[in-house]
């Protein structure tokens, strides 16, 4: 996020897009709440489905799946033809609105119409709404990057921010919610393929020189390796021989789910690292039992960059090791040893060899985190980034034209589905699944159906259906819902015995690598 999330309630404008806030992310959702209720901010909500947060909003526009970059670049048509954009911070702060001008010229509310289904009066009056504010807040989830177009999604949201002079100022911003409570820990601590810790690239010579003498070591590799839907198509292929997967579980979470465990049964040797015996860690040849949250000691950092310690609070089952312990200890039996006394320890050496965390050690977060980048001992830490400058100097717009998603409904697939979660069920259920109060909220998968769509096809409540694409079919019950978009099923994630993904499709977003969980096309038929 660029704001801390107390933010949110600073805000008077708020435009929440992609996301089921109040399922999804319920604490954080209650400061939505109280920024409307008790502090009169408006709310916009774009989102295909009447998500439970839409009692909050003034305004909701309910798009097609996959047509975000049209509306969000018919905001900006009416905000730029309106002169309701910040004059002032484009000129001072920007390069290349020229280039985003001619691009959205074409994108009226009558030509948004056409591929949103967003009326146009509707699209005006939100656009009007975000665009006259003096601080609005973006807040935007999976719902906008698990497409093909993704990283387009994000950069448009980032430019109609941009445009109204709403990045770098209190009660603005552009503020991803993120899906697991140490996402943004995993990607700072250099948890994807293509960077170190602090996003330092590997490819920056000057970065891996201070990596090689840091961890004394000579040659360090010099490109990027491969993204976690890269590694499960070259176990596919025979180009990986064995998978090392912590905390993650593929067999439930991964798209296109039936060729996702072709992959896994390929490889010649599979290692588990888990609190729980996952679908995934049944098919391991080792499984190595970890620590839970409440087993270890160490930090997180949450959606909002904020470092905050977690402290043991009993110890692990069994044989269960803290992760940094199992893992240092298979480096040192590898050949390279790992020697570190504590996770305190640990996080001396991340402030030493990263410049966004060097200021971050436990004495200075024993009562209260710090929000990176916190750049020395004496550092307040950095709520809000872009106050002054972006970190490259001028913001740049990039002028993106729309791209329908890669699958869309035809006469043999003729519905679309778009999948999530609900509130009483967590990602693959590892731990929610295992509280018998919850299963009996939440017991088992549904197919979430307009009334419309369950009249013409005869489907009643609670019967079975079956959900079929090109990648594979599983069986349901059927959830006639107001919820429900006509010609769009929704599919909560959660449930192996009906696993969504064995449906959705693996095409991923050129940039991020991401699949497009969001939409796909499907046919239903009653069992």
């Amino acid at each position: 996020m660029t704001n801390p999330i107390e933010d949110i309630e600073k805000a008077q404008v708020i435009l929440i897009t992609g996301s089921n806030t109040t399922e999804n992310h319920p604490v954080l959702s209650s400061y939505v709440k109280r920024a409307v209720t008790l502090k009169g901010a408006k709310l916009i909500v774009v989102d295909p489905r009447r998500i439970p947060i839409i009692r909050y909003a003034t305004l909701w526009l309910r798009p097609n799946l996959g047509t975000d970059v049209a509306w969000i670049n018919g905001f900006m048509h009416v905000i730029i033809k309106e002169g309701l954009y910040d004059d002032d911070y484009v000129k001072a702060r920007t390069v290349r609105l020229d280039d985003l001008k001619k691009t959205v010229d074409k994108y009226t509310p009558e030509y948004v119409q056409e591929i949103t289904g967003i009326p146009k009066d509707r699209l005006v009056e939100a656009a009007r709404l975000y665009g006259k504010a003096k601080a609005a807040s973006i807040l935007y989830a999976m719902g906008i990057t698990q497409h093909r177009t993704g990283t387009d999604n994000v950069k448009s949201l980032a430019n109609l921010a941009m445009l109204c002079g709403n990045v770098g100022i209190p009660g603005g911003g552009v503020n991803p919610l993120r899906g697991q409570n140490n996402v943004q820990g995993a990607c700072d601590m250099g948890g994807l393929p293509d960077v170190y810790t602090g996003y330092q690239k590997v490819v920056d010579l000057a970065a891996r020189s201070r990596m090689e003498k840091a961890w004394g070591v000579e040659q360090l590799p010099q490109e990027p390796g491969l993204t976690i839907t890269e590694m499960m198509e070259g176990a596919y292929k025979g180009q990986i021989k064995a998978l090392y997967i912590i905390g993650e579980n593929p067999m439930v979470s991964d798209p296109n789910l039936n060729h996702a465990q072709e992959a896994i049964k390929k490889v010649d040797f599979l290692v588990a690292q888990d609190i729980f015996l996952t679908e995934t860690a049944r098919l391991a040849d080792v499984v190595l039992p970890s620590a839970s949250f409440a087993e270890k000691d160490g930090t997180f950092t949450n959606t909002e960059r904020k470092v905050q310690r977690v402290r043991k609070a009993l110890d692990p089952p069994g044989q269960a090791k803290q992760d940094w312990e199992i893992i240092c200890e298979l480096s040192s039996r590898l050949g390279y040893p790992m020697n570190y006394e504590n996770p305190k320890a640990i996080m001396e050496e991340i402030a030493e060899v990263t410049p966004s965390y060097c200021g971050i050690r436990y004495d200075r977060i024993e009562f209260d985190g710090l929000h990176w980048p916190c750049t020395a001992a004496d550092h307040p830490g950095t709520p809000c980034l872009h106050v002054d400058q972006f970190t490259c100097g001028l913001g740049v717009f990039h002028a993106i034209d729309y791209i329908p998603p890669a699958e869309l409904p035809d006469e043999e697939f003729p519905l679309y589905l778009t999948t999530g979660r609900v509130l009483y069920q967590y990602h693959t259920g590892t731990m929610t699944m295992k509280v018998d109060g919850l299963n009996q909220l939440a017991p088992e998968c549904f197919v979430e159906i307009s009334p419309k769509d369950a009249l013409s096809r005869n489907i009643k409540d609670g019967e079975p259906l079956r959900v079929r694409s090109r990648r594979g079919e599983i069986v349901a019950k059927a959830k006639i819902s107001d919820k429900a978009i006509e010609g769009t099923v929704f599919i909560p994630f959660h449930y192996a015995s009906a696993a969504a993904n064995k449906l959705t499709n693996a095409v991923l977003d050129p940039v991020a690598k991401i699949p497009e969980y969001k939409v796909c096309a499907v046919q239903i038929e009653r069992v």
